[in-house]
């Protein structure tokens, strides 16, 4: 790690050397570590250690933007002059007010030792215990143990002075035989809580029920969506429907909407930057500490997630959800949370299905009408029918187009159980869901 200190002498640099009217810095350093398993077999281990400065340059309403990851003095001050020779050739934009005025912020816990310190051995004996599990059943075991320091600070020539370092372990794997696969996974800041042998013993579980797969026919069915696919659907929420860009080009499910009930009443979504049971992040890439964000209470849409230039533009303030510089996709929420149920067992869940299918995660999957949030998109490594209460089968792959609002409209039940699911920034902490209707509308004939 570069360490708090270290980082604060660059921006200072950076600052003093600035001849913008108002001087962002946006530091980046990581030190990640992957070790990847195939057929059995670890056949690499890396690791990765670097920083990177981006500097936002201000000069009236005329913005350049520049990055470098060469860190010593002169370096520095290089990506500060190239920020401000941008910003001299871009044209006005009318819109900007200032960058965002420093705020009081408090640190979050999410960095721990043991998994800064996490070795190539530790994750090679996570590795074997999951590869042991497969082979016991004939199987191949694929996927990767990654461990991760990340150091993420913003200061600014009005005042904004942040500094965050936090950890992630995360674990993902496939158990393949010749005829289906599983899947399981598990992310946290801690790696000492991953357990390999409970990841190992849910794909290969899978991978062994995932054979003799029926064709299904196209058609409206229940779903019992496993976390992974609940992630899915709320990471394209996130980043299409709570997005505040979205929102202002009137793209988003909840346009003209807020206040309204639009999904079932027992869905609740919030985004907090400081829930330890996530990835916590206590500020956004602007220097804005993140407050505890409600896009949907109770099934009734309340808010959308706002950067500074957003805010300004709806005359609100930041959320705190900015992402990393030039950002033009608009801010998102990276630390989603989804209220839980009272359904204590997955086999309690599929009790209450007469006819439908069980889906343990998707994949490929794209946006097809950002206003009815409408998705396409493959279940994958182990999809199962379920008739009169009972898990009958497995089915071959279905494709899947259907309105996640829709779908949230009809929420049979929620877990008691909660899985945190990595996501592009962050993470999402997630039920299983029971849905009363999904459409799919294929399958894959192998």
């Amino acid at each position: 790690m570069y360490g708090e200190e270290t980082v604060r002498r660059l921006a200072e640099t950076i600052l003093a050397a600035s001849e913008a009217d108002q001087t962002e810095v946006v530091f980046v350093g990581t030190s990640a570590s992957l070790t990847r398993f195939a057929n059995n077999t670890i056949h690499q281990h890396v690791a990765e250690t670097g920083g990177e400065v981006t500097v936002r340059a201000v000069l009236g309403k005329r913005i350049g933007i520049a990055s470098g990851n060469r860190l010593d003095a002169d370096g520095v001050r290089e990506i500060a002059a190239r920020a401000v020779a941008i910003a001299r050739l871009q044209p006005e934009d009318p819109t900007f007010v200032s960058l965002p005025a420093p705020m009081a912020w408090e640190r979050a816990h999410s960095y721990c030792q043991a998994t800064a310190q996490a070795t190539p051995v530790r994750r090679a004996e996570g590795v074997a215990t999951i590869v042991r599990r497969a082979q016991e059943r004939g199987f191949q075991a694929f996927g990767h143990f990654s461990t991760e320091t990340s150091e993420l600070a913003v200061f600014s020539s009005l005042g904004t002075a942040t500094y965050h370092a936090g950890t992630v372990a995360e674990i993902s794997t496939v158990a393949m035989s010749d005829s289906g696969s599983g899947y399981a996974s598990a992310v946290s800041t801690d790696v000492t809580v991953l357990d390999p042998e409970a990841i190992a013993a849910r794909a290969v579980d899978l991978c062994a029920r995932n054979v003799d797969q029926a064709m299904l026919p196209p058609g409206e069915y229940e779903v019992l969506l496993e976390p992974p696919a609940v992630a899915e659907l709320l990471d394209f929420m996130a980043g299409d429907g709570f997005n505040g860009l979205a929102f202002e080009e009137q793209r988003s499910f909840m346009n003209g909407r807020l206040g309204e009930r639009l999904l079932s009443p027992k869905v609740s979504i919030w985004d907090d930057g400081h829930d330890r049971r996530g990835l916590p992040l206590p500020f956004d890439f602007e220097g804005v500490p993140k407050r505890r964000t409600v896009f949907i209470d109770r099934g009734v849409a309340k808010e959308v997630a706002h950067d500074s230039a957003t805010a300004a533009r709806a005359g609100t303030l930041s959320t705190g959800h900015a992402l990393p510089p030039p950002n033009t996709f608009g801010p998102v929420p990276v630390n989603l949370f989804m209220a839980n149920g009272d359904a204590r067992s997955r086999e309690e869940m599929v009790r209450e299905i007469e006819r439908g299918v069980w889906v343990t995660r998707f994949w490929y999957v794209n946006l097809l009408h950002p206003l009815s949030l409408t998705l396409t998109g493959m279940t994958r490594d182990g999809t199962f029918l379920i008739e009169h209460g009972e898990v009958k089968s497995a089915v071959h792959n279905l494709r899947f187009t259907q309105s996640v609002v829709e779908a949230l409209g009809d929420v049979r039940a929620l877990s008691t159980d909660l899985a945190l699911q990595r996501s592009w920034l962050g993470a999402t902490l997630v039920p299983a869901v029971h849905l009363g209707r999904f459409t799919f509308t294929g399958a894959t004939k192998e």
